[in-house]
Formats: structure tokens, sequence, C-alpha cells
């Protein structure tokens, strides 16, 4: 009886020194300070199509969709942004090192990593991969960690010294290896709870083991080969040791094209080959290549226009050459006609008239002959006729007789 004021106490105290040492998430009820700003800007779960989406973005602008709601205070400027992130991958790469997690650079990071070790300075998107098993056992074991971050661990020679604190928060949809709905293919983020500004980290899983083993893909629909992701390359990534793909070539030119390997002026940036940097371009620069694309543009448009015409005028020369010719082949061809007739006219004109046909008049008296025939034998006149036409040719009357 007297032992269980004992075991009550010591359990009530017990209680009271878990929750004063165990460190949990911010947005956890015990945090006052956090809880308002998730209530009035995080909005409705939403379960259709699968798991309720857990990460989720101001929205409003695709600027604004680069931060986590709980911690957003507005868009930072350009030197912030690029300070924050340096810093935020510096943390992100120690707390995995010192942890013995694998972790490697992926998609526009990996990129900025190919050209000089760094970030793009126009990239708002940190993006970083781990196994799927190492993906759940960060879920198990530091999911809601809080990482005290000294800029001195990584560069003693920085002065000041830059000290903050990142929450490592992992999705509970990273059960599903499936894409789902889409509102959960980000496994986990790592935040800077200062300003909202984080790394999305993914998972990689065989999905299809039996069908397409050695295939590993994420939520979103990458997919990688074994040989392309190991042995992991150890390499250096603004001022600290990271990892990246053994094959990263191929798969930068896979999801970028190889023209993302060699094009040196992109987003407002030119690559200056000499200090190995992207550099911003200033308003001058960038109002004068305005200028220059409006020229070029212009111009296009003008030897377009001049071309179209061009074209015009000669399918019009054509038509007309075309009409033409049809012209001049008719009136050939009624000269011809004409020269024709002309010629039938003249064949008719030189051939001999026909004679008249004699006309016999019957029962008509005798006359004198105009023109009569010395008669040989005047004697036969007097004969019939009969024995008259016998004697003419040559027949006896003794024949007849």
């Amino acid at each position: 009886m007297k032992m269980r004021p004992v075991l009550l106490t010591f359990a009530l105290l017990s209680d009271l020194l878990v929750e004063a040492f165990f460190i949990k998430p911010p947005n956890h009820r015990s945090n006052p300070e956090l809880l308002p700003r998730r209530r009035k800007k995080r909005p409705p779960k939403t379960t259709v199509g699968g798991w309720a989406k857990y990460f989720h973005e101001p929205g409003g602008s695709d600027l604004s969709n680069h931060y986590d709601i709980r911690y957003e205070h507005g868009i930072l400027s350009y030197e912030e942004k690029q300070n924050t992130q340096v810093h935020m991958m510096r943390a992100y790469l120690d707390f995995f090192k010192k942890n013995n997690i694998e972790t490697w650079l992926a998609h526009g990071t990996l990129l900025g990593w190919w050209w000089n070790g760094k970030m793009l300075p126009w990239d708002w998107d940190i993006d970083t991969q781990v196994s799927g098993p190492t993906l759940m056992f960060l879920g198990k074991h530091f999911n809601g960690s809080i990482y005290e971050y000294s800029s001195a661990d990584s560069d003693p020679d920085l002065r000041p010294v830059i000290e903050r604190q990142y929450l490592f928060d992992v999705n509970p949809a990273i059960i599903e290896r499936d894409r789902g709905n889409g509102d959960n293919v980000i496994d986990a983020r790592w935040i800077d709870i200062r300003n909202g500004l984080y790394i999305d980290v993914t998972g990689l899983s065989e999905t299809e083991p039996l069908d397409q083993p050695g295939v590993w893909s994420c939520k979103n629909y990458h997919h990688y080969r074994t040989t392309d992701l190991y042995p992991m390359r150890e390499t250096m990534y603004e001022g600290v040791v990271a990892k990246v793909p053994y094959a990263y070539d191929r798969i930068l030119a896979e999801e970028y094209q190889e023209k993302a390997l060699v094009v040196t002026d992109y987003e407002g940036h030119r690559w200056h080959p000499d200090i190995k940097e992207w550099v911003k371009k200033t308003p001058d620069e960038i109002k004068q290549e305005r200028l220059s694309r409006q020229q070029a543009r212009r111009k296009k448009q003008e030897e377009k226009a001049q071309r179209k015409k061009a074209k015009e005028e000669k399918d019009k020369a054509e038509q007309e050459a075309k009409e033409k010719g049809e012209a001049v082949d008719k009136e050939g061809k009624q000269a011809e006609k004409e020269e024709e007739k002309e010629d039938h006219a003249a064949d008719q004109s030189i051939k001999e008239p026909e004679k008249e046909p004699i006309k016999v008049k019957r029962n008509a008296e005798p006359g004198p002959d105009p023109d009569p025939e010395p008669d040989p034998e005047p004697e036969l006149m007097q004969e019939t006729s009969g024995l008259a036409h016998l004697r003419r040719r040559g027949l006896d009357h003794a024949v007849w007789t």
C-alpha cells in the first residue's frame, strides 16, 4: 500500500522528464508559437483519391510555392534566398554525414553541381534523393528532428558565425510507394524554420522488382537503373562533401537534354568560364538584350513579309505568263484556221471547170449537122440502117443470109 504513492510519483516524474527532454516537431500542440500560424494558413485536408496532402505551400505565385506554409513570411530577396540555400544545404549534408546516412544530389541541384559544384542561382528548388530503406529509417528515427547548425562546423573562417535551426519533416505517406493522387510525391523536407524555404527529399524504390528488376523510381515518374546510381561518386558541393550518382551525365542528358550542359545564357544569367560562375545580368544588359531581341524579331518579320511579297509577285507573273501564253496559243490556232481556209479557197480556184453534160433532145426534127464528118461510104446511107451498121463493122451480108 505504501509503494503505490511512490510508484505514482515516480511515473509522474518520468512523464515530466520525457516531456522536458523529448524533442517534438515544431508544429506539435506543445508549441504555442507555431500552432496559430498553421491553423490560419494551412488549408483543410482532403482524402479524395488517396492520402491527404501533407506538405502545403502558400500558393498564389510560382515563387511562393517554394515555401512551407507554416514558416513563410513573404518572398525573400535574391541575395537572401542564395544565402539561405547555401547554409541550408550545408546543414543538410552535415546532418547526413554525422549520422552516416546516404543521400545524393538530384535534378536541378545535380545540374548546378555539374557546372561548378554550386547551386544554380536562379533555381528555387533544392532536390536530393535517398533509397527506399533509408527513407523508412529516417521516418522511424529522425522525423521531427531539429538540427542545430553552425557555419563554424563547415567553414571555420567564416565571420560572423551563422547559427540556424532546421526541421526534418517526414511525410507519413512514405509507406505508399505509388504516386497515388499526386499530392504526396515529396517524401520529406528539410525546412529552414526562419523563412520556410526547404529541400525536397524523395525516395527511390524498386516498385516492380519482378517485371523490372534493377529499376528504381520515385513517385514523380523518374526512373533510374542501378548501374546509373551505384557506385556513388564522392565530390564537393557548396564547400562540403556530397555524393552524386555514378552516371550523372547520362541522367542529366535524359532529364534535361544535352543542351542543358552547353547553354551558357539562361534565366537572366550568363556563364563566365574565366571565373566559373553564373553571373546575374545587370538591368542595362537585360534591357539591351530585350531591344536586340525585338530588333531581331522585327527584322525576321520584315524578311518574312518580303519573302511573301516576292512569292506573290512571282506567282502573279507566272499566272500572267500562263494566261498570255494561252492567248497566244489561241491566236495562233485561229491564224492557222484562217490560213487553212485561204489555202482551201485557193485550191478550189485552180481546179478545171467541169464539162457540161450533153443534152439530147428527144422527138426533135432532124436537122443539118453543123459540122458533118465526111462519110467514107455515102452509098450506105441509102440502105437500111441495119445493113449499114453491119457493113460499118466490116461484116459481110452473107453472114446473115
